[in-house]
């Protein structure tokens, strides 16, 4: 792989590989971008079921950013909350001690970035494969996805 940003990076969507970090999680989270050596940034697909949530995290170095596809549910970030549903964007800084909980009658769903990725995408990864169902992939591509 080049290490020159000029080239374009093309990866298909549907073909992301979802794990759940830990056993018992409610959280889906597939990396559909990778951190490379000269762009350390991941981009994750994160499914959350209803009532689901992450526990309480922090990312020393890294900025987080979370654009909600569907659903809606409660973001905390230290002594705040904010409310987040599809069309919403939040921005979590680093060091703040966060989760997000889903709230809503139907999964959450969201697109996630960190920067740097400072390991978030090797602890993803390092996780227990899962599986998306039809209605993760809707929302994930935009179309009713068949069996592969």
């Amino acid at each position: 792989m080049s290490n020159n940003l000029n080239v374009p990076l093309y990866f298909d969507v549907a073909a992301a590989q979802p794990y759940l970090i830990s056993t018992g999680d409610s959280v889906k989270l597939a990396v559909i971008h990778h951190p490379r050596d000269s762009f350390d940034v991941s981009v994750i697909y994160e499914v959350w079921d209803v009532g689901g949530s992450q526990p309480i995290n922090s990312h020393e170095h890294s900025t987080e950013t979370f654009w909600f596809l569907r659903g809606n549910g409660m973001a905390y970030s230290d002594d705040n909350v904010v409310e987040v549903a599809a069309g919403g964007f939040l921005v979590l800084p680093p060091k703040s001690k966060h989760r997000i909980v889903n709230t809503g009658e139907s999964r959450l769903y969201a697109i996630t970035t960190m920067s740097p990725d400072d390991g978030f995408a090797k602890l993803i990864t390092s996780g227990t494969p899962t599986t998306f169902d039809p209605q993760d992939l809707e929302v994930l591509c935009g179309v009713v996805a068949t069996s592969k």
